[in-house]
């Protein structure tokens, strides 16, 4: 029998411990890590814990009534998906119901509201120079300076804007490309909003001026407004909801229209403003950015296609030669001004950086926005329904108790087949068990993920992959014995060739999750996501805990002497007796006659 080899292989053999020290190390610092998070149970999908159903119907704009079509609700359902997956509620089902309707399903635990906000958000989005702005009522409104120096604050209060995208921000705001940030932050109040990087910049403190005239010309290519415009923005009276709500209504993006926006002392400012001169559609990506370097905090930067990189270069080219505030730009959302930087110079890097007042969820809602783009139609909210779990409280028992019929057969089996190496199988899928709760509970708070019946139907199928990989490593030492090794050797020597087996199967399997889980949309995700979680960690406890466990109990004189209850008696396996080499007698010498 030729002799183990020495070396790393052999170091690895003699101390199966170090693996079993390293996976019980990890159950613990996750099963810590659970506690410590105040998550100790998944999270549950729509189906299996309830949530909120929202309905919403197109409404189809004067004129483009064929604009209601199956290319246009994919494409909204597609945009819807991700804003609301970009709160984090990866298990969000959004699907359309009949030709004009959409239903979006978010689970219990998600915030609602805000996830109500970012559906809803269904208007297109623009980027539009500022003709004239003032407080509603008819107050004047502060405006950023031109040239950025520190005024007075004539109210002395310090602006504290929690929400991060409404029209104004009390802090020093500066809009650069995101090479440098000049400007220090100020305690005093601007009603004017947020920059745009190296030419977008916000007053470090508001001056007051007169009140903006409306007949200012327009920047941009904006026509002076005329008699009929002025007259709605005379009459607008931002601070009482329905008139914000139909302001501008019936605008195209070509027309010049009036609109409201919250400053960050929580006052409404209206506005005129000129034509778009940026599409929602232009920006190519928006992230929220935590600036360290300058101490500007919570920023957005955007990103530019290479047409809008050239419209925004234009707009902001002509707003830095304009006096304020007609050097402002307004960012229009739903008919509402989000956000009003004002211009110093041309932007011509295809980048932008808003800063201000931000927190660290308001920038990610804003570049939520601005990153998911604008939806191709429009849309009103029917209904918002609150989903019990009942129904799906009944499938998810039946579920389990399927699940729970499975795995005790599987153990039956191996008991039966396999006897005292049914324990070390046992002692596996407990492990894996144990190492699949603890991860699909962090991940409910980390990434979102929720547990629904599709993925509790992809842990049951787990438990015969996990179950296989133990069968192909068991039968292989098996092998040895039948060919005449004894326990020890057998299992090291049966190790090679059941490793490559188990690493090609688990492949396949996660391939399979892998393309399942891109080409898939809603509840058959979560399968994918957990087929392809399980098999990983089927590799990982075959690797760190069944092998070295097998390792150990070689040693022991139960398993190493063969007793017919371990699994691995060698007369009930047909064991071939060693092969011995025998020398062949030599033949007698023959004596020669002289």
């Amino acid at each position: 029998m030729a002799a183990l080899k020495k070396g790393r292989n052999a170091s690895a053999t003699s101390k199966p411990w170090r693996s079993l020290a390293l996976i019980l190390i990890a159950i613990v610092a996750l099963t810590g890590g659970m506690f410590a998070s105040g998550h100790t149970t998944p999270r549950l999908g729509i189906d299996l814990a309830g949530g909120t159903s929202i309905t919403l119907a197109a409404v189809p704009e004067a004129g483009q009534e064929s604009a209601i079509n199956k290319t246009n609700m994919d494409t909204a359902v597609s945009i819807m998906e991700r804003r609301v997956n970009g709160l984090g509620v990866s298990e969000a089902e959004v699907q359309t119901q009949g030709d004009r309707n959409i239903i979006v399903n978010i689970p219990k635990g998600t915030n609602s509201k805000q996830a109500r906000e970012q559906v809803g958000t269904t208007a297109k989005l623009y980027f539009r120079p500022v003709i004239a702005t003032e407080l509603a009522g008819g107050g004047a409104a502060p405006q950023p300076s031109a040239t950025g120096e520190p005024s007075a604050d004539p109210s002395g209060d310090k602006a504290d804007d929690t929400s991060g995208d409404k029209a104004s921000d009390g802090a020093s705001e500066e809009a650069t490309d995101g090479s440098s940030v000049s400007a220090t932050p100020s305690s005093s109040a601007t009603a004017q909003g947020r920059a745009v990087t190296d030419a977008l910049k916000a007053d470090e403190s508001p001056t007051p001026t007169d009140k903006a005239s409306p007949s200012a010309s327009a920047t941009g290519g904006a026509s002076d407004p005329d008699a009929k415009l002025q007259a709605a923005y005379a009459k607008l009276d931002c601070t009482k909801e329905s008139v914000r709500a139909t302001a501008g209504d019936g605008a195209k993006a070509t027309d010049s229209t009036v609109a409201c926006g919250q400053n960050s002392s929580g006052q409404w400012q209206k506005y005129i403003l000129g034509p778009a001169a940026v599409d929602g559609t232009d920006v190519d990506e928006a992230d929220a950015v935590l600036n360290t370097t300058s101490g500007a905090g919570w920023t957005v930067t955007m990103k530019f296609t290479g047409e809008g990189s050239k419209k925004f270069a234009d707009i902001t080219g002509q707003l830095a030669q304009k006096q304020s505030p007609q050097n402002q730009f307004a960012i229009v959302l739903d008919g509402e001004v989000v956000s009003d930087p004002y211009v110093r110079q041309a932007l011509t890097g295809g980048n932008a950086e808003i800063s201000g007042n931000f927190t660290q969820q308001s920038s990610q809602e804003l570049a939520n926005m601005l990153s998911y783009g604008a939806l191709p139609l429009t849309f009103r909210e029917d209904s918002v329904t609150t989903v019990t779990a009942a129904l799906g409280g009944e499938q998810l028992q039946a579920g389990l108790i399927a699940g729970a019929i499975g795995l005790a057969l599987v153990i039956l089996y191996l008991l039966f087949y396999y006897r005292g190496l049914s324990f070390i199988a046992v002692a596996s899928l407990l492990v894996s068990a144990a190492l699949t709760y603890v991860i699909m509970a962090l991940l409910g708070p980390t990434i979102g993920f929720a547990l629904n019946l599709p993925a509790v139907c992809g842990a049951i199928v787990a438990i015969g992959i996990t179950a296989d990989s133990f069968i192909v490593y068991f039968e292989r030492v098996r092998d040895e014995i039948r060919e005449g090794r004894s326990l020890r050797p057998a299992v090291e020597r049966a190790w090679p060739r059941a490793r490559r087996t188990i690493l090609v199967s688990d492949f396949v399997s996660f391939l399979a999750a892998a393309v399942l889980f891109v080409v898939t949309v809603g509840k058959v995700q979560g399968f994918a996501f957990t087929l392809g979680l399980t098999t990983v960690l089927d590799v990982v406890v075959v690797f760190l805990f069944t092998k070295p466990l097998l390792t150990l109990m070689a040693r022991r004189k139960f398993f190493a002497s063969g007793h017919k209850w371990s699994g691995l008696d060698p007369k009930a396996l047909g064991a071939k007796p060693p092969l011995r080499r025998t020398r062949r007698p030599s033949a007698p010498a023959q004596t020669k006659e002289a």
